[in-house]
């Protein structure tokens, strides 16, 4: 990637959408598409290094996800990394194959790689990174794959300040390909990340967890200035750091809504002016661990949110065994 994209750095501007599948040489002939992330029955790979499918089957045929930004945006590819950056945001991307060394190793790489690349990039910001990789919850104890996933991305980022940990999902595919993919979006700018009062900040979790906490913000404000959405990380039925309604989907749905509910509120203290619960802005994708209980989490969000709000229902592996729901998103 260039090390200089732009002569000028303009507000950053980022619109999340979903649109439909067909669309998709129209959007990567706009200037100021910055990303297009697929699903299961998208195509597979695409010349232009904006497009990422990642491999999830959604519960009825999925729209494109796409990421818009200013214009003039530019892309290419360097090394294993997929970038675009319209000067002001940068979207990335990495696919790295298990070795030897496993998903560890596979997991440092990948963000070993990554922070290089962000760190001598003109938007050297972390606000937003995705994760996904199969098995997540397989082996037991410290041996499992999440927990490994962990350990891995925890080398990769360094002496990385918890402080300025970015927003972040990490969620298992249900597949059997050992690859991991990483995708993450960065500013030229400094977001502000955000925790939820009603959870411990992920980096504190207790060691019951692994030896290594998870490194994630609740969610990420944009910059100042910006015209961008409140990034919201993965969230579940999880209150303190302990799950809640271990045998209860819907419980566990109402119980997520009440995370989101006390981490926008959270938001609104430092920005007043985002909205106080989901609206027509809203995008999000709903994860859920059992393919047989997509059409009833479908229908309880449809009577949690209304009409107005779109989400994605992916069937996908949480990355503890108990939790039946996970959801991302942005919020505006």
């Amino acid at each position: 990637m260039s090390r200089v994209l732009h002569d000028t750095v303009r507000p950053p501007r980022l619109q999340v959408d979903y649109v439909p599948a067909d669309t998709l040489d129209a959007e990567l002939a706009r200037d100021d598409t910055l990303a297009v992330i697929g699903f299961a029955g998208h195509p597979a790979t695409h010349a232009d290094p904006r497009y990422l499918r990642v491999p999830l089957q959604p519960q009825v045929a999925a729209p494109l996800e796409v990421w818009r930004s200013g214009q003039g945006v530019r892309h290419g590819r360097d090394g294993n990394i997929a970038w675009a950056s319209d000067g002001a945001l940068t979207f990335g991307a990495i696919e790295i194959e298990e070795g030897e060394g496993g998903l560890v190793q596979a997991s440092e790489d990948a963000y070993r790689q990554l922070i290089d690349f962000v760190r001598d990039s003109d938007t050297p910001y972390l606000l937003r990174v995705w994760n996904y990789l199969d098995s997540i919850t397989v082996g037991d104890g410290d041996i499992e794959r999440y927990r490994q996933f962990c350990v891995g991305r925890a080398h990769g980022l360094g002496n990385f300040d918890a402080q300025l940990l970015p927003a972040a999902t990490a969620i298992g595919r249900c597949d059997t390909a050992h690859v991991l993919q990483v995708y993450w979006l960065s500013g030229a700018v400094a977001g502000t990340p955000v925790e939820n009062p009603r959870q411990v900040s992920a980096y504190h979790y207790p060691r019951q967890y692994g030896p290594q906490a998870p490194s994630f913000a609740r969610a990420m404000l944009p910059p100042a200035g910006s015209d961008m959405p409140l990034l919201l990380s993965g969230t579940a039925a999880v209150v303190g750091h302990a799950s809640q309604h271990a045998s209860d989907l819907v419980a566990q749905i109402h119980e997520t809504f009440r995370n989101f509910d006390a981490l926008i509120e959270a938001a609104r203290a430092k920005r007043p002016d985002l909205p106080e619960k989901f609206g027509g802005g809203a995008r999000l994708k709903v994860y859920v661990r059992d393919a047989d209980d997509l059409e009833l989490v479908d229908q309880t969000l449809r009577g949690v949110l209304g009409p107005e709000v779109r989400y994605i229902v992916l069937h996908a592996a949480i990355c503890r065994r108990e939790l039946a729901i996970e959801i991302d998103g942005v919020h505006v």
